[in-house]
Protein backbone atom coordinates (compact mmCIF):
# COMPACT_ATOMS: atom_id res chain seq x y z
CA UNK A 1 0.00 0.00 0.00
CA UNK A 2 1.27 3.45 -0.89
CA UNK A 3 0.78 6.17 1.74
CA UNK A 4 0.31 9.74 0.51
CA UNK A 5 0.88 12.41 3.15
CA UNK A 6 -1.31 15.21 1.84
CA UNK A 7 -2.64 15.76 -1.67
CA UNK A 8 -0.10 18.25 -3.03
CA UNK A 9 1.81 15.71 -5.10
CA UNK A 10 -1.11 13.44 -5.99
CA UNK A 11 -1.92 12.81 -9.62
CA UNK A 12 -5.18 11.16 -10.73
CA UNK A 13 -5.16 7.40 -10.26
CA UNK A 14 -6.37 4.70 -12.63
CA UNK A 15 -10.14 4.11 -12.26
CA UNK A 16 -9.92 5.14 -8.61
CA UNK A 17 -12.50 3.54 -6.31
CA UNK A 18 -12.56 5.72 -3.21
CA UNK A 19 -13.93 5.80 0.31
CA UNK A 20 -13.25 8.30 3.08
CA UNK A 21 -13.51 8.48 6.85
CA UNK A 22 -11.54 8.46 10.09
CA UNK A 23 -11.51 4.63 10.34
CA UNK A 24 -10.49 4.67 14.00
CA UNK A 25 -10.00 1.03 15.01
CA UNK A 26 -10.50 -0.34 11.48
CA UNK A 27 -13.21 -2.53 13.01
CA UNK A 28 -15.58 -5.00 11.33
CA UNK A 29 -17.85 -2.22 10.07
CA UNK A 30 -14.92 -0.43 8.46
CA UNK A 31 -13.62 -3.70 7.05
CA UNK A 32 -16.95 -4.28 5.32
CA UNK A 33 -16.62 -0.94 3.49
CA UNK A 34 -12.96 -1.58 2.61
CA UNK A 35 -13.80 -5.02 1.24
CA UNK A 36 -16.44 -3.49 -1.01
CA UNK A 37 -13.95 -0.87 -2.25
CA UNK A 38 -11.40 -3.55 -3.10
CA UNK A 39 -14.00 -5.71 -4.88
CA UNK A 40 -15.17 -2.75 -6.97
CA UNK A 41 -11.60 -1.74 -7.86
CA UNK A 42 -10.79 -5.25 -9.06
CA UNK A 43 -13.99 -5.40 -11.10
CA UNK A 44 -13.27 -2.00 -12.69
CA UNK A 45 -9.58 -2.81 -13.23
CA UNK A 46 -8.81 0.18 -11.02
CA UNK A 47 -7.06 1.17 -7.80
CA UNK A 48 -8.56 1.18 -4.30
CA UNK A 49 -8.17 4.40 -2.30
CA UNK A 50 -8.90 5.34 1.31
CA UNK A 51 -8.98 9.01 2.31
CA UNK A 52 -8.49 9.56 6.01
CA UNK A 53 -7.89 12.57 8.24
CA UNK A 54 -5.25 13.23 10.89
CA UNK A 55 -5.59 14.46 13.58
CA UNK A 56 -9.09 13.13 14.21
CA UNK A 57 -11.57 15.92 13.32
CA UNK A 58 -13.13 15.93 16.80
CA UNK A 59 -9.76 16.68 18.38
CA UNK A 60 -9.37 19.76 16.17
CA UNK A 61 -12.96 20.99 16.33
CA UNK A 62 -13.56 20.33 20.06
CA UNK A 63 -10.14 20.61 21.76
CA UNK A 64 -11.60 21.56 25.15
CA UNK A 65 -14.32 18.92 25.28
CA UNK A 66 -13.77 17.11 28.58
CA UNK A 67 -10.47 15.21 28.65
CA UNK A 68 -10.49 14.95 24.88
CA UNK A 69 -11.14 12.06 22.58
CA UNK A 70 -8.94 8.98 23.03
CA UNK A 71 -8.26 7.05 19.86
CA UNK A 72 -8.12 3.32 19.21
CA UNK A 73 -5.23 3.76 16.77
CA UNK A 74 -2.25 5.97 16.17
CA UNK A 75 -1.87 6.91 12.52
CA UNK A 76 0.81 4.26 11.98
CA UNK A 77 -1.39 1.57 13.53
CA UNK A 78 -4.34 2.59 11.39
CA UNK A 79 -2.24 2.59 8.23
CA UNK A 80 -0.94 -0.89 9.03
CA UNK A 81 -4.45 -2.26 9.57
CA UNK A 82 -5.77 -0.69 6.37
CA UNK A 83 -2.81 -2.11 4.43
CA UNK A 84 -3.61 -5.57 5.80
CA UNK A 85 -7.05 -5.32 4.21
CA UNK A 86 -5.44 -4.99 0.77
CA UNK A 87 -6.03 -1.31 -0.06
CA UNK A 88 -3.74 0.18 -2.76
CA UNK A 89 -3.53 3.82 -1.62
CA UNK A 90 -4.00 5.61 1.71
CA UNK A 91 -4.35 9.38 1.40
CA UNK A 92 -3.82 11.17 4.71
CA UNK A 93 -5.17 14.72 4.78
CA UNK A 94 -4.10 17.06 7.59
CA UNK A 95 -7.31 18.07 9.32
CA UNK A 96 -7.18 21.72 10.37
CA UNK A 97 -9.79 24.32 11.19
CA UNK A 98 -9.11 25.82 7.77
CA UNK A 99 -9.70 22.46 6.07
CA UNK A 100 -12.94 22.03 8.05
CA UNK A 101 -14.33 25.09 6.27
CA UNK A 102 -14.19 23.43 2.84
CA UNK A 103 -17.67 23.07 1.42
CA UNK A 104 -18.78 19.69 0.13
CA UNK A 105 -18.56 21.13 -3.38
CA UNK A 106 -14.92 22.17 -2.82
CA UNK A 107 -14.06 18.78 -1.32
CA UNK A 108 -15.59 16.98 -4.30
CA UNK A 109 -13.92 19.15 -6.92
CA UNK A 110 -10.51 19.78 -5.36
CA UNK A 111 -9.86 16.36 -3.84
CA UNK A 112 -12.11 13.67 -5.29
CA UNK A 113 -12.02 14.92 -8.89
CA UNK A 114 -8.91 17.06 -9.46
CA UNK A 115 -6.41 15.22 -7.28
CA UNK A 116 -7.58 11.59 -7.11
CA UNK A 117 -9.57 11.25 -10.32
CA UNK A 118 -12.38 9.34 -8.60
CA UNK A 119 -14.41 7.00 -10.81
CA UNK A 120 -16.49 5.45 -8.04
CA UNK A 121 -17.14 6.69 -4.49
CA UNK A 122 -18.31 4.19 -1.86
CA UNK A 123 -19.56 5.49 1.50
CA UNK A 124 -21.41 4.23 4.57
CA UNK A 125 -25.12 5.00 4.91
CA UNK A 126 -24.62 7.87 7.38
CA UNK A 127 -21.44 9.36 5.91
CA UNK A 128 -21.39 13.11 5.32
CA UNK A 129 -18.57 15.48 4.46
CA UNK A 130 -17.76 19.13 3.88
CA UNK A 131 -18.41 22.11 6.15
CA UNK A 132 -21.12 21.34 8.72
CA UNK A 133 -21.36 17.83 7.22
CA UNK A 134 -23.50 19.26 4.42
CA UNK A 135 -22.45 16.72 1.78
CA UNK A 136 -24.83 13.75 1.61
CA UNK A 137 -25.35 10.61 -0.45
CA UNK A 138 -28.51 12.10 -1.93
CA UNK A 139 -26.59 15.14 -3.18
CA UNK A 140 -23.84 12.96 -4.64
CA UNK A 141 -26.32 10.63 -6.33
CA UNK A 142 -28.25 13.51 -7.87
CA UNK A 143 -25.10 15.13 -9.26
CA UNK A 144 -23.01 12.06 -10.09
CA UNK A 145 -23.25 12.58 -13.86
CA UNK A 146 -21.90 16.12 -13.66
CA UNK A 147 -19.15 15.02 -11.27
CA UNK A 148 -18.08 12.24 -13.57
CA UNK A 149 -18.05 9.42 -11.01
CA UNK A 150 -20.51 6.84 -9.74
CA UNK A 151 -21.68 6.78 -6.13
CA UNK A 152 -22.51 3.76 -4.03
CA UNK A 153 -23.86 3.68 -0.49
CA UNK A 154 -23.38 0.73 1.86
CA UNK A 155 -26.95 0.12 3.14
CA UNK A 156 -27.80 0.83 6.79
CA UNK A 157 -28.68 -2.79 7.45
CA UNK A 158 -25.36 -4.08 6.10
CA UNK A 159 -23.45 -1.97 8.62
CA UNK A 160 -25.89 -2.20 11.51
CA UNK A 161 -25.88 -6.00 11.24
CA UNK A 162 -22.24 -5.82 12.29
CA UNK A 163 -23.41 -4.08 15.47
CA UNK A 164 -20.18 -2.20 16.10
CA UNK A 165 -18.85 1.33 16.28
CA UNK A 166 -15.61 2.93 17.44
CA UNK A 167 -17.56 4.43 20.37
CA UNK A 168 -18.76 1.00 21.55
CA UNK A 169 -15.22 -0.38 21.33
CA UNK A 170 -13.78 2.55 23.30
CA UNK A 171 -16.40 2.06 26.03
CA UNK A 172 -15.56 -1.63 26.40
CA UNK A 173 -11.84 -0.93 26.60
CA UNK A 174 -12.43 1.75 29.24
CA UNK A 175 -14.23 -0.95 31.25
CA UNK A 176 -11.44 -3.47 30.74
CA UNK A 177 -13.51 -5.72 28.44
CA UNK A 178 -10.71 -6.25 25.94
CA UNK A 179 -11.97 -9.61 24.72
CA UNK A 180 -15.28 -7.98 23.72
CA UNK A 181 -13.42 -5.16 21.98
CA UNK A 182 -11.19 -7.63 20.16
CA UNK A 183 -14.26 -9.44 18.83
CA UNK A 184 -15.68 -6.16 17.52
CA UNK A 185 -12.35 -5.12 16.03
CA UNK A 186 -11.63 -8.42 14.34
CA UNK A 187 -8.06 -8.11 15.63
CA UNK A 188 -6.33 -7.67 18.99
CA UNK A 189 -6.27 -4.20 20.52
CA UNK A 190 -2.70 -3.06 21.09
CA UNK A 191 -0.54 -0.23 22.35
CA UNK A 192 3.05 0.38 21.38
CA UNK A 193 5.84 2.46 22.81
CA UNK A 194 9.43 2.70 23.95
CA UNK A 195 10.77 0.70 26.90
CA UNK A 196 12.07 3.08 29.57
CA UNK A 197 13.81 2.72 32.93
CA UNK A 198 11.50 2.16 35.88
CA UNK A 199 12.28 1.74 39.57
CA UNK A 200 13.10 -1.94 38.91
CA UNK A 201 11.05 -3.01 41.94
CA UNK A 202 9.64 -5.97 40.02
CA UNK A 203 13.09 -7.52 39.80
CA UNK A 204 13.33 -7.70 43.58
CA UNK A 205 10.21 -9.89 43.83
CA UNK A 206 10.87 -12.07 40.82
CA UNK A 207 8.66 -10.29 38.28
CA UNK A 208 10.80 -7.89 36.21
CA UNK A 209 8.80 -5.61 33.97
CA UNK A 210 9.29 -3.56 30.83
CA UNK A 211 7.90 -0.06 31.41
CA UNK A 212 6.29 1.41 28.30
CA UNK A 213 6.22 5.07 27.32
CA UNK A 214 3.55 5.70 24.70
CA UNK A 215 4.41 8.02 21.84
CA UNK A 216 0.91 9.41 21.21
CA UNK A 217 -1.03 11.28 23.90
CA UNK A 218 -4.33 10.62 22.10
CA UNK A 219 -3.99 6.84 22.30
CA UNK A 220 -6.63 5.10 24.40
CA UNK A 221 -5.35 2.96 27.27
CA UNK A 222 -7.58 0.17 28.66
CA UNK A 223 -8.90 0.32 32.22
CA UNK A 224 -6.45 -0.02 35.11
CA UNK A 225 -5.84 -3.65 35.95
CA UNK A 226 -3.80 -6.76 35.20
CA UNK A 227 -4.09 -8.38 31.76
CA UNK A 228 -3.04 -11.50 29.91
CA UNK A 229 -1.29 -10.25 26.79
CA UNK A 230 1.19 -10.89 24.03
CA UNK A 231 4.22 -8.66 23.53
CA UNK A 232 5.80 -8.22 20.09
CA UNK A 233 9.54 -7.48 20.04
CA UNK A 234 11.44 -7.38 16.74
CA UNK A 235 8.54 -9.19 15.03
CA UNK A 236 8.66 -12.04 17.57
CA UNK A 237 5.79 -12.63 20.00
CA UNK A 238 5.98 -13.52 23.69
CA UNK A 239 3.38 -14.30 26.34
CA UNK A 240 3.09 -11.75 29.14
CA UNK A 241 1.02 -10.25 31.90
CA UNK A 242 0.60 -6.50 31.92
CA UNK A 243 -0.24 -4.09 34.72
CA UNK A 244 -1.86 -0.73 34.00
CA UNK A 245 -2.25 1.74 36.84
CA UNK A 246 -0.58 3.47 39.75
CA UNK A 247 0.86 0.48 41.67
CA UNK A 248 -0.91 1.41 44.95
CA UNK A 249 0.88 -1.27 47.02
CA UNK A 250 4.18 0.61 46.59
CA UNK A 251 2.56 4.07 46.70
CA UNK A 252 3.15 4.70 43.03
CA UNK A 253 2.57 8.27 41.88
CA UNK A 254 2.79 7.79 38.12
CA UNK A 255 0.33 6.03 35.83
CA UNK A 256 2.32 3.24 34.19
CA UNK A 257 2.04 0.37 31.71
CA UNK A 258 4.33 -2.50 32.73
CA UNK A 259 4.77 -5.83 30.99
CA UNK A 260 6.17 -8.92 32.70
CA UNK A 261 7.33 -10.90 29.64
CA UNK A 262 7.47 -14.66 30.24
CA UNK A 263 10.73 -16.50 29.58
CA UNK A 264 12.49 -13.37 28.38
CA UNK A 265 15.68 -11.76 29.71
CA UNK A 266 17.08 -9.59 26.89
CA UNK A 267 17.98 -5.92 27.36
CA UNK A 268 15.28 -3.99 25.49
CA UNK A 269 15.66 -0.49 26.97
CA UNK A 270 14.91 2.20 24.37
CA UNK A 271 13.41 -0.39 22.00
CA UNK A 272 9.88 -0.16 20.60
CA UNK A 273 7.55 -2.97 21.62
CA UNK A 274 3.85 -3.65 21.06
CA UNK A 275 1.43 -5.05 23.64
CA UNK A 276 -1.61 -7.01 22.40
CA UNK A 277 -4.31 -7.31 25.08
CA UNK A 278 -6.22 -10.59 25.41
CA UNK A 279 -8.17 -10.53 28.70
CA UNK A 280 -8.32 -8.66 31.99
CA UNK A 281 -7.33 -10.89 34.91
CA UNK A 282 -8.34 -8.52 37.69
CA UNK A 283 -8.62 -4.88 38.68
CA UNK A 284 -5.61 -3.18 40.20
CA UNK A 285 -5.82 -3.36 44.01
CA UNK A 286 -3.70 -2.35 47.00
CA UNK A 287 -2.21 -5.19 49.05
CA UNK A 288 -1.23 -4.92 52.70
CA UNK A 289 2.36 -5.96 52.08
CA UNK A 290 4.80 -7.16 49.42
CA UNK A 291 4.32 -10.84 50.31
CA UNK A 292 0.61 -10.59 49.50
CA UNK A 293 1.43 -8.84 46.22
CA UNK A 294 3.97 -11.52 45.30
CA UNK A 295 1.48 -14.30 46.06
CA UNK A 296 -1.15 -12.65 43.88
CA UNK A 297 1.32 -12.15 41.04
CA UNK A 298 2.02 -15.89 41.11
CA UNK A 299 -1.71 -16.57 40.69
CA UNK A 300 -1.94 -13.94 37.93
CA UNK A 301 0.97 -15.59 36.15
CA UNK A 302 -0.65 -19.02 36.20
CA UNK A 303 -4.01 -17.65 35.05
CA UNK A 304 -2.43 -15.64 32.24
CA UNK A 305 -0.55 -18.72 30.98
CA UNK A 306 -3.74 -20.80 31.07
CA UNK A 307 -5.63 -18.15 29.06
CA UNK A 308 -2.86 -17.60 26.51
CA UNK A 309 -2.35 -21.34 25.98
CA UNK A 310 -5.97 -21.95 25.04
Amino acid sequence: MKIHQGIEHLTPLKNAVVTSGTFDGVHFGHQKILKRVIEAAKRDNGESVVITFWPHPRIVLFPNHGDGLKLLNTFDEKAKLIAQQGIDHLVSIAFTKEFSQLTSQQFIQQILIDKIGTKRLIIGYDHKFGRNREGSFEHLKTNSLSYGFEVEEIPRQDLEDVGVSSTIIRKNLEEGKVEVSNNYLGHRFSVSGKVIKGNQLGRTIGYPTANIQLGDTYKLIPADGVYAAYVSINEKEYQAMVNIGYRPTVDGQMHTIEANIFHFSEDIYEKEIEIHFIKMLRKEIKFDNMDELKAQLSKDNQLAIAILNR
